[in-house]
C-alpha cells in the first residue's frame, strides 16, 4: 500500500523579501532561481503556495528546515523564519 502524501504549504508574510524566499527554497529544495521567483509571486499574491508534495516524514522534515531557517538579514524587523504548514494532499 503507498503511503499518503502531503502537501507543504509555505504561508505569507510581510517580514520576509523575495530574495529571502528565493535563497531558502533553492537551499532547502534545490530548486533553481526561476521556479524560487515563481513560487514567491504565488505566495505574495495569493498568501500561499505548495512548496512540496512527499510523505510526511519528508514535509515533516523540510516544515522544521523553514521553520529553522532564520529572520531575514534585509529587513532589520524580521523577527524570524516565515511559516509553513502541511497538509493532506488528497485535501482531507
Amino acid at each position: 500500500m503507498l503511503e499518503p502524501l502531503y502537501h507543504l504549504v509555505l504561508l505569507d508574510d510581510d517580514q520576509h523579501t523575495y530574495a529571502y524566499v528565493i535563497e531558502m527554497l533553492g537551499k532547502i529544495f534545490g530548486y533553481g532561481r526561476e521556479k524560487s521567483y515563481a513560487l514567491a509571486r504565488i505566495v505574495d499574491t495569493a498568501g500561499q503556495v505548495v512548496v512540496e508534495t512527499a510523505d510526511h516524514d519528508q514535509v515533516t522534515l523540510d516544515q522544521g528546515k523553514i521553520h529553522g531557517y532564520g529572520a531575514d538579514p534585509r529587513i532589520p524587523t524580521s523577527k524570524g523564519s516565515m511559516s509553513a504548514i502541511v497538509e493532506a494532499a488528497d485535501g482531507s
